[in-house]
């Protein structure tokens, strides 16, 4: 039972990634309105930098395509973990009101970390 909930919130945390990454390129969900000054003013300073949105995109697509197999889901976890980082950090520093959500995605994150530690333990070897 437990193997069976990882593997749905596995997918379903692959495909919340690959929603937010294809957003970056074809952008169909709408900007809410009354964002805070400050997350505005830091998502035009990326928007600025015309490869990074593209590359988070990338990034967002290809780690959730890969959470989605169990064989390739560290690999996945290792892509994401960069954008990750930086979703916390916002959340953190910059959009407090929606920390509550990054912080249970960053423990879905970990969860699959955890899961395949032995596949990490050999990276370090």
């Amino acid at each position: 039972m437990k193997q069976k909930a990882y593997n749905v919130i596995a997918i379903l945390f692959g495909l919340l990634l690959m929603n937010g990454g294809l957003n970056k390129f074809f952008n169909y969900v709408p900007v809410p309105e009354g964002l805070p000054e400050a997350l505005v003013k830091d998502n035009l300073a990326l928007i600025e930098i015309e490869w990074l949105m593209p590359l988070i995109g990338f990034a967002e697509v290809l780690g959730g395509l890969l959470i989605f197999f169990p064989k390739t889901r560290a690999l996945g976890a290792l892509v994401v973990f960069p954008v990750m980082v930086g979703i916390l950090l916002t959340h953190i520093f910059v959009a407090p009101e929606g920390l509550v959500i990054a912080l249970i995605i960053w423990a879905i994150l970990l969860w699959i970390i955890f899961e395949n530690r032995s596949k990490y333990l050999n990276l370090l070897k």
